[in-house]
């Protein structure tokens, strides 16, 4: 990676769009100073979700460039979401430019 660019980790989450709240209020009580949210479709273990009517079926991508250590933390608070929810989560390691 270079050293003319900040660096990070890109956590990005994939989940049914009712834990926005919930999501929203995790990321916050963690410090995160900013996150991207759009809405998805798709289909994995959980079925198909087309988003076709609102509010339900739907799917929300949650997109934050944190610490390496907050992005421990995030990955194991999202561990303790029950899984009776649609939830996959990952990171990278990323560079670019941001704060």
């Amino acid at each position: 990676m270079s050293d003319s660019f900040n660096q990070g980790v890109l956590v990005t989450i994939v989940c049914e769009a009712v834990l926005q709240e919930r999501l929203i209020k995790l990321l916050i009580t963690l410090g995160v100073s900013g996150y991207t949210i759009v809405p998805v479709q798709g289909a994995g273990s959980h079925g198909k979700r087309t988003g076709d009517m609102a509010g339900y079926n739907t799917n929300i991508e949650v997109k934050t460039i944190v610490s390496p250590e907050v992005s421990d933390q995030l990955l194991e608070e999202l561990k303790q979401f029950p899984e009776t929810y649609a939830l996959i989560a990952f990171r990278q390691n990323v560079e670019g430019l941001f704060d």
